[in-house]
């Protein structure tokens, strides 16, 4: 693929709009991906929905970078002007579903991977488009990493203007439950769940974790869902309720869980802790020389693969996490244009250890 030539690369976007990619629905475009790997002259590899291949003179001997974005995308809200799944352009413009998050940086990505697995480069490379990204599922990146040579470094493609994201905060949906007592309203019977609840909502309304962090602020607990009661006359001995929890990277999820379990009257349960908070030291060797190059360091509050992956990794990618999710939602071909030009100035011949 040449260097300078992106036609191909807008035409691969266009084909994986029109084809629907919602997440656990990925199948079609994982064909695309896969052909598109094969007829460039490198050996498609799949697990599940998920679709990747290494480029050619692996060595175990030398660390390994990995390109990764995902293919699926979420529904189309309901107040999309134009049809999510068309393809439109208007002048430097391509609308469609997931060509903001994450198909500018998937093709990107893919085109990068090409040019610089043309040419010796002081690591191994690995292109992996996955799936189940917007919905954190099983058999999305978490299927595809155990499968995957030892990495050293990866790079996310997820809509960062093409800043480096270093940090990115975590995410754990807990489950607390108040428990009281029966009885009648009328009388003043029993313990209300809801007060024992209220007592709890204050505490995490009020509490301000200690550890804060340069790039991504304090860790964050807010109660987001709450339910209680049968009928109006009944003291309520359940009340229900859900927190979202975003962690900052100097807190591991399993110590904010113990931590609120130890402190909340109410039973307090997590979904999962998986989906940890991350961040990459500002002197590693690939985001000094971004630094130098004059792009700016950040912290993201959005979640993205990153936080399955056990390795070293950053987010950066062309288009703006603010498109996201969004109706007609769109990238510009020319942020296509230069991160592709600005990846494989900055990744080509650069140690990343």
């Amino acid at each position: 693929m040449s260097y300078e030539d992106i036609s191909s690369t807008i035409d691969l976007l266009k084909r994986l709009v029109h084809t629907p990619s919602i997440s656990r629905q990925e199948g079609d475009a994982a064909d695309i991906m896969a052909h598109t790997i094969a007829s460039h002259g490198f050996e498609p590899r799949r697990v599940k929905h998920n679709v990747w291949t290494v480029a050619p003179g692996y060595s175990p001997q030398r660390p390994t970078l990995l390109l990764n974005a995902h293919l699926d995308t979420v529904k189309p809200v309901a107040s999309w002007s134009r049809d999510p799944f068309a393809c439109t352009t208007e002048g430097d413009r391509l609308y469609g579903l997931g060509s903001n998050d994450c198909g500018g940086g998937l093709v990107s990505l893919w085109h990068t991977f090409t040019v610089l697995a043309g040419k010796p480069q002081p690591y191994n490379l690995i292109f992996l488009a996955s799936a189940e990204e917007e919905v954190s599922g099983a058999d999305g990146i978490r299927a595809a990493l155990p499968t995957l040579p030892p990495v050293t470094l990866a790079i996310v493609g997820e809509p960062t203007g093409m800043q480096p994201a270093v940090a990115e905060k975590g995410l754990m949906v807990l489950d607390l439950t108040a428990r009281g007592k029966s009885g009648h309203a009328a009388r003043g019977e029993g313990v209300n769940a809801i007060y024992i609840a209220n007592e709890d909502i204050c505490f995490l309304r009020d509490y301000r974790f200690e550890r804060t962090s340069v790039f991504l602020g304090p860790t964050r607990v807010s109660i987001t869902m709450i339910q209680a009661g049968t009928q109006h006359n009944v003291v309520p001995d359940v009340c229900t309720m859900v927190a979202d929890v975003r962690t900052n990277e100097l807190y591991d999820n399993e110590e904010v869980l113990h931590f609120l379990q130890s402190k909340l009257k109410s039973e307090v349960k997590a979904r999962s802790t998986h989906l940890r908070s991350s961040g990459i030291p500002l002197t590693h060797p690939v985001i000094a020389k971004l630094t130098a190059a004059g792009m700016q360091p950040f912290g993201s509050p959005t979640l993205s693969d990153q936080a399955l992956m056990p390795f070293t990794s950053f987010k950066w990618g062309p288009g703006e996490s603010s498109r996201s999710h969004t109706a007609d939602e769109y990238i510009c071909i020319s942020e296509i244009r230069n991160a592709v030009d600005t990846y494989i100035r900055m990744l080509d011949g650069t140690p990343i250890v």
